[in-house]
C-alpha cells in the first residue's frame, strides 16, 4: 500500500534544483485554512527549533516524465499551498529590500523554490475550485515570478489572497536579513511526504491516519514521560504520581487548556522559582514542553506536583466559571466571563502569578486587572497589535517587573501594559474600527457587537450572546444587514444601488463587513437573504419579533427604517464607533 515513507526538509519538497510539481486534483475541494492556521503556522516556524514537525502529506506518483515528476497530492494541501504563499509574501518583502549581489543571488534562490528553475512551472498546482488556481498564478504574477495575463476579478476577496495578503502584513516590518532567516527556518522545518501506488490506497490511509480514535497528544506524551520517571528510584511512586497527574486533568478537563495551562506555568514561574527553571529554555511552547517537564520531573518531581496541583485548581477558577470553588473568581465572575469571551488566554500566566503570589489583596485589585486586561485584548484583537507572537514575552517581562518590586498595585500592571510599544493607540484603534471589521476578526467583533448592547442594556434584562444550543453553537450571531453573499438578491441591488449590479457589489465591497452594517441575532439563518422590510418585521411562530424589532439596543437605528443605504451603513459606523472608544477608554 504504501510505496515510501520519507522525512524531508521543506527546502526538499521546494528545492531549488528539482523539478517535481504537486499537483492538487482539478475538482478536489478548496483551500480552507483561515486566520487561525496560518498564524499558527507562522508561530511554530519562528518560534519552534530548527527542523521542526509540521505533519505529513499523501501523495501518488503519476506517469509523468522521470526527469520533471508529478506527484497528485492527495492530502497535503493546505499546508503545501500556505507554504508556497509565505515564500510568495518573503519574496515580494525581499525584492522590496534587495540591495546587493548577494542579495539578489538569494532572492534568485528563493524565486527557484516557487518556481521550477528549466521550465518556469509553478511546484504547485492548485485546484479550479473558487478560482483557487487562477488567483495563485495571479499572487505570482503580481511579484513578477511568473507571467500570468488573464484578468482575475475580485481576487482581493477570495482566500488565497487573503493569506498573501496576511503573511506581508505580518512581515513587512522584518529587514532583508531577518526575512532570509525566516525562510531558512522554514526551510529546515520537516514533514513526511508518503507516497501510496492508488487513490484507494490513499483513501485507507487518509482515513486510518485520521479516524483512528483520539491520537497521542503533547499531555499524553508528557504524562508517558512522567510515570516512566516516576518507575525509577524517587520519592514518588508510579501509583501516586499517576493519582497526582490524573487530579491535575480532572481540575482542567479540556486538552487545549492542558497544554496552555503547563505552558503558562513554566512561563510565569521560572522567574520566581529556581526549582521550575530548565537551564537553556526562557520560553515554553509546544515544540519544547515535552523536554521541559521531563526534566523538571527528573530534578525535583514531589515538588513540582504539588505545585502543579495547587496551580491548576488556580487557573480552574478563570475559566470554568459555572464550577468554581474560588471564592475570589465568584466575586469578579462576570469579568472572568468577558475575559474569556474576548479570548485572552496570553493574559493566563499573569493571572495564574498574580492570583498564586499576591493572595491578600481587595477584591478590587483584581478586578481593575481583569478589566483592564478585557479592554487590553478588545483593543489588541482589532488592531492586531503587538503581535501575536510577543505577547507571551510582553506577560513575562511583566512577571518579571512584578517580582522585583517589594509590592504591586493595579495601576502598575495597567500603566506597563499601556505603554506604546505593547498597546495600540487610540488612533489606531479608531482607524481599524473604520474598516472590514469583520472580515479583520470575527470574534473580535462578536465581542465588541456584544458589548455595545450590554453597555445600554441593565442587569434585570440582560442578555447572554454567549450562550450555545445543544449542539454547542453558538446562539446570537452575527448578522449583515446588507448581505455579504456574492449573489446580491435584486431587492437589495434596487435599493442601495438604484438597480445598477455594478455599484451594488462597489458598495458591498467597501461598506458589508464595516461596524455599521453588522448586528446580532438569534435567528441569522432565518433572516439570510430577505429584503430590508422582512428583516426589520420578522416574527417566530408565537408572533416574536425576531429581525431589527427584537428589542435590542443595535437595532435601534434600524427598526423604524423603510429602506437601508450606504448613507445609512456610515452614519451607523460613526455612531457606533463612538460607543466603542468610550466603552473600551483606558
Amino acid at each position: 500500500m504504501i510505496n515510501n515513507a520519507t522525512k524531508y526538509a521543506v527546502s526538499d519538497i521546494f528545492g531549488i534544483e528539482n523539478q517535481i510539481r504537486y499537483i492538487i486534483p482539478k475538482y478536489q475541494r478548496e483551500y480552507t485554512w483561515s486566520k487561525n492556521n496560518w498564524e499558527e503556522l507562522l508561530s511554530d516556524i519562528q518560534d519552534g527549533d530548527n527542523s521542526h514537525f509540521i505533519g505529513s502529506i499523501i501523495c501518488i506518483k503519476t506517469d509523468s516524465d522521470s526527469m520533471k515528476p508529478e506527484f497528485e497530492l492527495v492530502d497535503g494541501q493546505q499546508r503545501l499551498t500556505t507554504l508556497s504563499l509565505l515564500f510568495c509574501a518573503i519574496y515580494k518583502l525581499m525584492n522590496e529590500k534587495c540591495d546587493s549581489e548577494d542579495s539578489k543571488l538569494e532572492l534568485m534562490n528563493l524565486k527557484r523554490q516557487i518556481i521550477n528553475k528549466r521550465d518556469n512551472n509553478s511546484k504547485i498546482v492548485l485546484s479550479r475550485q473558487n478560482n483557487n488556481d487562477k488567483d495563485y498564478y495571479s499572487v505570482l504574477n503580481d511579484i513578477d515570478i511568473l507571467e500570468f495575463g488573464e484578468q482575475v476579478n475580485n481576487r482581493g476577496n477570495r482566500i488565497i489572497y487573503k493569506c498573501f495578503r496576511y503573511f506581508i502584513g505580518k512581515l513587512e516590518d522584518l529587514s532583508f536579513e531577518e526575512l532570509d532567516e525566516l525562510k531558512d527556518k522554514i526551510n529546515t522545518t520537516l514533514l513526511v511526504k508518503i507516497e501510496v501506488d492508488s487513490h484507494s490506497d490513499a483513501f485507507i490511509l487518509f482515513e486510518s491516519l485520521n479516524n483512528r480514535g483520539t491520537p497521542l497528544s503533547v499531555i499524553d506524551l508528557i504524562k508517558n514521560k512522567v510515570l516512566a520517571e516516576m518507575d525509577k528510584n524517587t520519592p514518588v511512586s508510579v501509583d501516586e504520581a499517576f493519582n497526582k497527574w490524573n487530579k491535575i486533568i480532572d481540575t482542567l478537563p479540556d486538552y487545549t487548556i492542558q497544554e496552555r495551562f503547563l505552558r503558562h506555568y513554566y512561563n510565569a514561574f521560572k522567574v520566581d522559582k529556581d526549582f521550575i527553571k530548565v537551564e537553556g529554555i526562557t520560553k515554553a511552547t509546544r515544540s519544547n514542553l515535552i523536554k521541559i517537564y521531563e526534566k523538571l520531573f527528573h530534578k525535583d518531581p514531589v515538588r513540582i506536583f504539588e505545585d502543579l496541583v495547587e496551580k491548576a485548581e488556580t487557573y480552574h477558577g478563570f475559566i470554568y466559571l459555572d464550577n468554581t470553588n474560588s471564592e475570589l473568581c465568584e466575586k469578579i465572575k462576570n469579568d472572568l466571563i468577558d475575559l474569556v469571551n474576548v479570548k485572552a488566554s496570553p493574559a493566563y500566566a499573569l493571572l495564574l502569578y498574580i492570583f498564586s503570589e499576591y493572595k491578600n489583596k481587595e477584591v478590587d485589585f483584581y478586578r481593575d486587572i481583569v478589566r483592564f486586561l478585557v479592554k487590553y485584548f478588545a483593543i489588541r484583537n482589532i488592531t492586531d497589535f503587538p503581535n501575536t507572537r510577543n505577547l507571551d514575552k510582553i506577560f513575562m517581562d511583566l512577571i518579571q517587573e512584578i517580582k522585583d518590586r517589594d509590592d504591586i498595585n493595579s495601576s502598575f500592571v495597567t500603566d506597563y501594559l499601556s505603554h506604546k510599544n505593547r498597546m495600540s493607540s487610540r488612533g489606531d484603534f479608531k482607524d481599524k474600527l473604520k474598516g472590514n471589521l469583520y472580515e479583520l476578526n470575527i470574534d473580535a467583533t462578536r465581542f465588541i457587537l456584544s458589548k455595545i448592547e450590554d453597555s445600554k442594556r441593565t442587569r434585570e434584562i440582560h442578555t447572554d450572546f454567549w450562550a450555545r444550543d445543544k449542539s454547542k453553537k453558538l446562539i446570537w450571531t452575527i448578522e449583515h444587514i446588507f448581505p455579504e453573499g456574492k449573489n446580491i438578491p435584486k431587492s437589495w441591488v434596487d435599493m442601495i444601488a438604484g438597480g445598477d449590479i455594478d455599484k451594488a457589489k462597489g458598495i458591498q465591497m467597501e461598506h458589508v463587513h464595516t461596524l455599521g452594517n453588522l448586528t446580532l441575532t438569534g435567528y441569522n439563518s432565518n433572516l439570510s437573504n430577505f429584503d430590508f422590510l422582512k428583516k426589520r418585521d420578522r416574527k417566530d411562530s408565537n408572533n416574536n419579533y425576531i429581525g431589527y424589532k427584537n428589542g435590542l439596543f443595535l437595532n435601534e437605528d434600524l427598526k423604524d427604517k423603510d429602506c437601508w443605504t450606504k448613507e445609512d451603513i456610515e452614519e451607523r459606523t460613526t455612531k457606533l464607533i463612538q460607543l466603542v472608544l468610550e466603552i473600551f477608554k483606558v
